[in-house]
């Protein structure tokens, strides 16, 4: 659409004075002589009237002050820069013309100016300056203010301003448009009219749009930068190492974990491959990241001076016509990757050699021998019967060794059906049998790398599995299930059996080569029956942990049921003394643990040779025992005691204070 000047019937004004007569006659009849104003031109005419501006004002009469002014060109500070820098240019192309260069903001407040010191003058004398408001509801029409309205470039002569006050000047205005074209500013130059041409509206046009081109890249770069920013900031705060390759593998981004973990500086990799970035002998790496599919896998990193085993998961970025884009590579340490499992498997040994309860010179033999054990990486086989606590011993000798800040992971060979025990301890890949979870999964000895594996009842394993066992005890590598790929693993061995090995090497149940590999430090840990000095502290020890995990208030156990404890062969060991605690912290009436909380059969095995039991007693131990029995059956009353025993009750009394009976 041409601007308003470019019409059929525009005036050609020769003064001052003819600018005047023009628009006196417009204002007094409406039309003059022949000369066409533009529709735009007109409405604007309307709402200047409507909004009560004077035509008759010769200046502005409204000015933002100096805050004000610059809080506005806050808000407006990129398009000052820019716009600010272009008028210095056309200013320095124009030079001597007499042309005044001004920026408004969207509501028609003067951001800046320019020009010779002719046009600054003049700009004055109307109170055209940096702050001053010259939109419509306030200087009614100017080739700004209908430019902003229209939203398109507008050129007008004098006559067809609102006020008197410009009468023989002509100027040109543009809207600068943002991205989602909405108004943010206004170009305009002015000047007398007869050096002003069509030519000086091309200029304000291309200079507009100019300024939208800059702006449009300015906001671009900066969205880009803030995305930058955004996807660095994300990339950093992960707890993994993270990168992304194109399709043809090179680097595009990569956080600084990432560079950590492959020991590469992470200034120097954008646009270059891993094969330029790493020392050689990484083709494992290089090969499960170009198979261009979904997998995870652990393998070992060879840095400049050290290797790092790491879990290495790779996802391929796929478009929409099923091309590969590019590739998503994670990285996560063995050891980080482990700490997660060691919280939801248990992989972490709670007990040390503090823990183990007891003085016997039996167990005090067996606590020697595994001290020995922890202070080498040996294997070790913990031989007893069941429930002597060989599961103890061996997080003790973990706990005391260099790995005991990494995992301890226990498996039961007798629990794990047959079937499944190979995978349990070997690990499988994608794909090994039916069920098998995508992308494989580690085994325990894959997951105990660095720490120790505690194979429970060694005795139990299948014969094949004892060979694959032996080849790792052997070579210090193992395979997944499926798998092509060789794992170096650094386990330390701890097994445990109740059976005799030896015995079940004759029947030809478990390989021999096995034993040897096994036993190279051999502990017996003796039966509880063999050390029935350690069953007071253990009750006790048991008694206070029990309690108080059960919320029961148990001070003690009285004499009598302790002495059932210590006649007792206990076949179940420590766990059966254990269990049979729990039970009667749980049932206990009182605070005391009595004989009537302990089990039936513990108190009828003690039972089944009471005279033999009474012969080993004296005559003063015999008469306290029946004293604190018949106490026990009336619940303390000493009255009805001393009546059953046939005595008087002084006679209970002293001999209560006589045997210190409590």
């Amino acid at each position: 659409m041409k601007p308003a000047s470019q019409k059929r019937g525009a005036a050609m004004i020769k003064s001052v004075e003819e600018g005047i007569r023009i628009w006196r006659s417009f204002r007094e009849t409406g039309e003059c002589e022949g000369i066409s104003i533009s529709p735009e031109v007109r409405d604007s005419w309307l709402r200047s009237e409507k909004f009560g501006v004077n035509p008759y004002k010769t200046r502005c009469d409204v000015v933002l002050t100096e805050m004000e002014l610059e809080i506005r060109k806050a808000r407006n500070r990129a398009l000052l820069t820019h716009a600010s820098a272009m008028m210095a240019n056309l200013r320095r192309y124009t030079d001597g013309s007499g042309y005044l260069f001004s920026l408004a903001d969207s509501r028609g407040c003067i951001l800046a100016r320019t020009g010779d010191r002719e046009a600054l003058d003049y700009a004055d004398g109307q109170n055209l300056i940096e702050g001053s408001n010259w939109s419509e509801k306030v200087m009614g029409t100017t080739s700004g203010s209908v430019a902003t309205v229209e939203n398109k470039p507008v050129q007008l002569v004098g006559y067809e301003y609102w006020c008197l006050m410009n009468p023989f000047v002509i100027s040109s205005s543009c809207p600068i448009l943002d991205i989602e074209d909405k108004v943010i500013g206004v170009l305009s130059v002015g000047g007398p009219y007869h050096p002003i041409n069509r030519h000086t509206m091309g200029m304000v046009v291309a200079a507009s749009r100019a300024l939208e081109r800059q702006l449009a890249l300015q906001t671009a770069f900066e969205q880009s930068e803030m995305e930058n920013l955004y996807k660095t900031i994300v990339m950093e705060s992960l707890s993994d190492g993270v990168l992304t390759l194109d399709r043809k593998g090179r680097v595009m981004v990569m956080n600084k974990l990432a560079a950590q973990i492959l020991g590469i500086d992470p200034g120097s990799t954008l646009n270059k491959t891993l094969k330029e970035l790493m020392p050689p002998y990484n083709e494992p790496l290089f090969q499960a990241i170009s198979e261009n599919r979904e997998l995870i896998k652990p393998l070992e990193i060879r840095r400049k001076y050290d290797r790092l085993k790491t879990t290495v998961s790779c996802i391929p970025l796929v478009g929409k016509n099923n091309q590969v884009l590019g590739t998503v590579v994670i990285l996560q340490p063995i050891q980080k990757y482990k700490r997660p499992l060691e919280k939801v498997c248990g992989a972490r040994a709670g007990i040390t050699f503090n823990d183990i309860i007891g003085n016997s010179s039996e167990l005090n033999y067996a606590l020697r021998l595994a001290e020995i054990a922890s202070k080498s990486d040996s294997n070790v086989l913990l031989l007893g019967e069941s429930g002597v606590g060989k599961e103890v011993f061996a997080q003790a000798i973990h706990n005391a060794s260099r790995r005991r800040d990494e995992p301890f992971i226990a498996i039961n060979c007798a629990a794990v059906p047959r079937e499944l025990i190979s995978s349990e301890l070997f690990g499988y890949e994608e794909g090994a049998f039916t069920g098998a979870r995508k992308g494989g999964n580690p085994g325990k000895l894959e997951l105990a790398d660095q720490g120790t594996l505690f194979l429970d009842e060694i005795g139990e394993m299948p014969l094949d599995l004892q060979g694959s066992l032996l080849r790792f005890l052997e070579e210090g590598n193992i395979m997944r299930l499926g798998g092509r790929e060789v794992i170096p693993v650094d386990v330390r061995i701890i097994a445990a059996s109740n059976k005799n090995l030896k015995d079940e090497v004759m029947k030809g149940r478990f390989r021999l080569d096995l034993y040897y590999r096994l036993k190279v430090i051999d502990i017996e840990i003796p039966p509880l029956r063999m050390r029935k000095d350690d069953i007071p502290g253990l009750v006790e020890h048991f008694v206070k942990t029990i309690g108080s995990r059960l919320g029961r208030k148990i001070t003690g156990i009285d004499p009598g049921a302790m002495e059932i404890l210590l006649n007792y062969d206990w076949p179940g060991n420590v766990r059966e003394l254990k269990n049979v605690i729990e039970r009667a912290v749980n049932i206990a009436g009182g605070d005391v643990l009595t004989v009537d909380d302990l089990p039936p059969d513990i108190k009828e095995d003690n039972l089944k040779s009471p005279l033999i039991w009474e012969q080993s007693l004296n005559k003063d131990e015999i008469e306290k025992r029946l004293i604190m029995d018949c106490l026990r059956k009336h619940n303390g009353n000493r009255n009805l005691a001393a009546k059953e025993l046939g005595i008087s009750r002084a006679t209970i009394f002293r001999k209560i204070k006589k045997y210190s009976i409590n």
